[in-house]
C-alpha cells in the first residue's frame, strides 16, 4: 500500500476538510463574508470527496462517483446561475430534497449489497434504516414545499381533517415496524421498499397540511433532517467525512429551527401539526377588499420622506418579486444625502426562506449595519416618522398582537402600526402568503401606493431627485 492510500493520510485529509467545512460556516454568519464561505467550504468538500477516492476499498467504483460529480456539476451549477432571487427558496428545498433522497438510496444500496445488513453488527443496521426514513421522509416532504413554493401546490394547508394525524401516525408506525423487522433479520427487498414507501407517505403527510405562514420554519427543518440521515448513512458506512458533515448540518439546521419558531411564538410540534397559513382571509373583523383604504401617490410618497427624520423601509416577499432591492438602495441613498436616517426591518420569516430579505439588501450593497432585527426594530418604530412596508404581508399585521380570533395571533410582528405615519407599496389588496387580512392597510395612518415594487420606488426615486 503506497503513502497515498495510508488510511492515516486519508484521516489527516478529512481532517483538513472538516476545519474548512467549520471555517466556512463562520463565514456564512454575515452578507459580506457569505459567498467566501460558500467557497471555504466547497474546497472542504473537494478535499473529502478526494479522500474517499482514496480508500482502498473503492477499487474500480471510484469512476462512478467521477461520474456523479460531473452530472451533479452540469445539472447544479447552471441551475444555480440562472436562478431568480425570488425563486431561491425553491431552489433551496428542491436540493435538498435531492440530498435526503441520495441518502434514501444509498441506505437501499447497502441493504442489497449486504443481503439485509446480514453480516454487519446490527448498530450499522440501525444507523441505514434510520438514514432511509429520514431521508425519504426529507425527500418526499422537500418537494411538496418546492410545489408550494413554486405555485405548483396550494399555499393553503391540504389535510385530511381529524383524520391528519391518526394517519401521520399510522404511515409512521408502518415505517418503523418495517425498520424493526429488517433489523432483526428480514431480508425480503419488499421490506425495504415498503419502508421507503412509508417514509414517503410521511414526508407527504407531513408536509401537505402546513400552510405558506411556517414554509420558511420547514425548509429549515427538512435541511436538518436531510444533515441527520447523512450523519446516519456516514456511520453506518463507516466515512468520517459524511458523519461531520451531517451533523454540521443536522446541528445548524436544528438550531436555525428552533429559533425561527421562536420568533414566530410557534412551536416545533405546532408547526408539525399543521393547518397554520393560507386557511382563510379573517385576520380581523371586516371584509376584506369592501373595508375603506387610503391611497397615495409617488409624489407625495417622496415629499412626505423628504421632510421626515427617520424612515424604516420594512421589505417583504413584494420586493423579491419585484427585484426592487436596487432601487430601494437607490432611494435609501437619496434619504440619507438629505440627513435623513434611513434602516430596514428584518423580520426573521419574512419572504419564503430563512435570511431571505437579508440575501436580496446584502446583494444591492446595503450596508450590514442599517439592517436591524424585530426586536431591535420595533422599539424605535414609536419615533419613526414613515414606515416604507415593500410588499411585507403577513410580519407586519397588528392582528398577531389585538386580535385573540386571528389564527397569526401571538406571533412576534414588526410592530409598524406605531409609526407617525406608513406607507405601503403593494399591487393589490389580496392577502399574503398565510392567506390572511392585514389589519394595518386599514389603519388610519396607512395609505397604499399601488403597483409593481420596483416600478413605484422608481417613481418616488425620481420625485426625491426634484425635490
Amino acid at each position: 500500500m503506497s503513502w497515498i492510500n495510508d488510511p492515516v493520510f486519508i484521516n489527516s485529509l478529512y481532517i483538513i476538510s472538516f476545519a474548512f467545512f467549520i471555517y466556512g460556516l463562520m463565514k456564512l454568519t454575515g452578507p459580506r463574508t457569505a459567498v467566501q464561505g460558500n467557497w471555504i467550504a466547497a474546497v472542504g468538500m473537494a478535499i473529502a470527496v478526494i479522500a474517499t477516492l482514496l480508500i482502498d476499498e473503492m477499487g474500480e467504483n471510484w469512476w462512478l462517483i467521477v461520474a456523479g460529480v460531473a452530472v451533479g456539476t452540469i445539472v447544479g451549477v447552471p441551475s444555480a446561475q440562472k436562478v431568480k432571487m425570488t425563486a431561491m427558496p425553491q431552489m433551496v428545498a428542491l436540493f435538498n430534497g435531492v440530498g435526503g433522497g441520495a441518502v434514501a438510496l444509498i441506505a437501499w444500496a447497502e441493504f442489497r449489497d449486504t443481503s439485509g445488513y446480514a453480516p454487519e453488527p446490527r448498530y450499522v443496521a440501525i444507523a441505514s434504516l434510520f438514514a432511509a426514513i429520514v431521508g425519504s421522509i426529507s425527500f418526499w416532504g422537500s418537494n411538496i414545499a418546492f410545489g408550494k413554493l413554486q405555485e405548483l401546490l396550494s399555499s393553503k394547508p391540504i389535510t385530511l381533517g381529524k383524520l391528519q394525524q391518526p394517519v401521520n401516525f399510522l404511515v409512521l408506525a408502518a415505517a418503523l415496524v418495517l425498520g424493526v423487522i429488517i433489523a432483526v433479520g428480514g431480508d425480503s427487498e419488499l421490506l425495504m421498499i415498503g419502508l421507503l414507501v412509508a417514509a414517503a407517505a410521511v414526508g407527504l403527510m407531513v408536509v401537505l397540511p402546513i400552510g405558506g405562514a411556517d414554509m420558511p420554519v420547514v425548509i429549515s427543518m427538512l435541511n436538518a433532517m436531510t444533515g441527520l440521515s447523512a450523519a446516519a448513512m456516514g456511520l453506518a458506512l463507516d466515512n468520517t467525512a459524511l458523519i461531520v458533515a451531517g451533523m454540521i448540518v443536522g446541528a445548524s439546521g436544528s438550531i436555525l429551527t428552533n429559533l425561527m419558531a421562536k420568533a414566530m411564538n410557534r412551536s416545533i410540534p405546532a408547526i408539525v401539526a399543521g393547518g397554520f397559513g393560507g386557511g382563510g382571509t379573517g385576520g380581523g373583523a371586516g371584509g376584506g377588499e369592501d373595508r375603506p383604504v387610503q391611497s397615495t401617490s409617488a409624489a407625495d410618497t417622496a415629499i412626505q420622506m423628504a421632510y421626515a427624520s427617520n424612515v424604516v423601509v420594512v421589505p417583504g416577499y413584494g420586493m423579491a418579486v419585484a427585484q426592487a432591492q436596487h432601487v430601494v438602495k437607490e432611494m435609501a441613498e437619496l434619504l440619507e444625502e438629505k440627513g435623513i436616517n434611513v434602516d430596514y426591518a428584518i423580520h426573521p420569516v419574512a419572504g419564503r426562506m430563512p435570511g431571505h430579505m437579508n440575501v436580496l439588501l446584502a446583494e444591492a450593497d446595503v450596508p450590514y449595519e442599517s439592517l436591524k432585527e424585530m426586536d431591535e426594530i420595533n422599539s424605535q418604530f414609536g419615533q419613526t416618522d414613515v414606515s416604507l412596508v415593500i410588499g411585507a404581508n403577513d410580519v407586519t399585521n397588528p392582528a398577531a398582537e389585538t386580535n385573540p380570533d386571528s389564527p397569526i395571533y401571538g406571533m412576534p410582528v414588526l410592530k409598524v402600526n406605531q409609526s407617525r405615519s406608513i406607507i405601503v407599496l403593494k399591487r393589490s389588496m389580496n392577502p399574503g402568503f398565510a392567506g390572511i387580512e392585514n389589519e394595518l392597510y386599514h389603519d388610519s395612518k396607512t395609505n397604499m401606493l399601488f403597483g409593481d415594487a420596483k416600478s413605484s420606488v422608481a417613481e418616488i426615486v425620481e420625485e426625491l431627485k426634484q425635490l
